[in-house]
C-alpha cells in the first residue's frame, strides 16, 4: 500500500477488481476495509475490467497496474491510479490517474501522482515515467508540471484522439 497525507492507495488485487467490475459494491467495501463509495470514483470501468482480465494471466505484475484510492478521513473510495505496466526494456513506466468529480480541485490527484512517481522511482531499472493528458490545458498538465514533467508532443491516439505525452527523467 502507498500513503500520502490524506490518502491510501490500496493495490487492486483479483477479488477487487472483479467485484468492481460485477458493480458488487458491499464485497469491494468489505475487501477495503469497509469504505464507501464516492459518486464516479471511477470515469474508466472499461479499464478496471481490462486490468482483471489481464492479472488473471499475470498476477506478478500487479503491483504495476491498479490501485484503489481511498480518502483517509472519509474512509471512501474517491479514485483509482496505476501504472499501464511494468517498466518497458527502456526503463519507462506510465502512470495514470483519476478522482471522483466531488473531489477534484483539492490537491488529491496530485498526492497520486506523486505517490505512484516516487514508488515508481525506486523500482530497479526505473528511469523515465511518463504521461498522457488530453490535449489542452486542464488540472492534469498543471499537476504534471508542478511534479517536474516535461511537455513531449503531441501524438494521435487511436482510442482518445489527440493527447500530449509527458516525462519524468529520474535516473
Amino acid at each position: 500500500m502507498l500513503e500520502t497525507p490524506r490518502l491510501f492507495l490500496v493495490p487492486s488485487d483479483a477479488a477487487m477488481l472483479h467485484a468492481a467490475v460485477e458493480e458488487d459494491w458491499s464485497t469491494l467495501s468489505r475487501l477495503l476495509g469497509g469504505v464507501d463509495f464516492a459518486e464516479n470514483w471511477t470515469h474508466f470501468p472499461e479499464a478496471i475490467l481490462w486490468m482483471r482480465d489481464h492479472l488473471q494471466d499475470e498476477p506478478g505484475e500487479s503491483p504495476w497496474w491498479n490501485y484503489l484510492v481511498i480518502h483517509r478521513e472519509e474512509a471512501r473510495l474517491v479514485g483509482s491510479c496505476g501504472f499501464k505496466g511494468p517498466p518497458e526494456p527502456n526503463g519507462s513506466v506510465e502512470i495514470g490517474y483519476e478522482i471522483a468529480d466531488a473531489y477534484q480541485g483539492r490537491g488529491l490527484a496530485t498526492e497520486v501522482a506523486e505517490a505512484l512517481m516516487n514508488w515508481a522511482v525506486r523500482q530497479e531499472g526505473v528511469r523515465v515515467v511518463l504521461a498522457h493528458t488530453l490535449a489542452e490545458e486542464n488540472a492534469s498538465t498543471r499537476i504534471l508540471r508542478k511534479l517536474g514533467f516535461e511537455f513531449v508532443e503531441e501524438m494521435i491516439d487511436i482510442e482518445d484522439g489527440k493527447i500530449w505525452a509527458w516525462r519524468r527523467d529520474v535516473r
